[in-house]
């Protein structure tokens, strides 16, 4: 592993580490991103790097808190760096059509999330995407990510998602609080007002990258309720 340290770091203000977030670079150069991740004007890095050809590359020591997360909320925290170890993939991300993460930076990233797996106590259903915690804000690492090889490999959760039955077949208004009880019972930042609003779109989406990325339209529908409800049944 190349180390290559970045100045952007500080305290752990919260503890224990319990959050594994990935990130895409959202960059065409993956030098240039790796650079800019060592910049004190950009003032972000994250824990690890990955590039396309599986290379991992160490920026912030994993006792410190490195500025990755940004503004961001889960399970009712909203410090995530403090809470998280962060890792960059090299990725040009949705700017350029997301390509495919390459086999070998994903077994890169397999081997480097068990190393960590087995430094911390990160549950599974808290191995997340930079979308899950900043909706709207953020949509990396995206819906190409591959969630469920992961999963296979013992990162992160994962349950098949429901299909469809038909396009046609969205929630009913009355339908909206159980949706964003049961977000916000996963871990989502959503606030529950009874309505398909901005924020429960923002975070349907984010949901839909994750865990249902054969569809992602911001309609929820009994298929995303059902997807949502085998998670939340599937948790320890």
């Amino acid at each position: 592993m190349e180390h290559r340290p970045s100045p952007n770091h500080g305290e752990r203000r919260e503890g224990p580490v319990d959050i594994l977030l990935l990130h895409y670079t959202g960059m065409p150069d993956p030098e240039q991103a790796l650079a800019w991740l060592c910049d004190p004007r950009s003032e972000v890095s994250a824990h690890y790097y990955i590039f396309e050809d599986g290379r991992v590359v160490a920026l912030v020591p994993e006792e410190r808190r490195a500025w990755h997360a940004g503004a961001a909320r889960w399970g009712g925290a909203t410090d995530i760096n403090s809470l998280s170890i962060g890792i960059e993939l090299a990725n040009p991300g949705h700017p350029a059509g997301l390509p495919p993460f390459p086999d070998g930076q994903i077994e890169a990233l397999i081997a480097l999330g068990r190393d960590i797996l087995g430094r911390h106590p990160i549950p599974p259903h808290r191995v997340l995407a930079h979308s899950d915690v900043a909706p709207g804000r953020k949509h990396d690492p995206g819906e190409r990510f591959p969630w469920p090889h992961l999963a296979a490999a013992g990162i992160g959760h994962w349950v098949e998602p429901e299909a469809s039955t038909h396009e046609g077949d969205t929630l009913r208004s009355t339908d909206a609080v159980a949706l964003q009880q049961m977000l916000a019972l996963y871990g989502y930042g959503i606030e529950v007002t009874g309505a398909f609003d901005r924020q429960t779109q923002d975070v349907v989406t984010a949901f839909q990258r994750h865990f249902m990325p054969a569809r992602v339209d911001a309609l929820a529908n009994r298929a995303t309720l059902a997807t949502l409800r085998k998670l939340l049944e599937a948790l320890p």
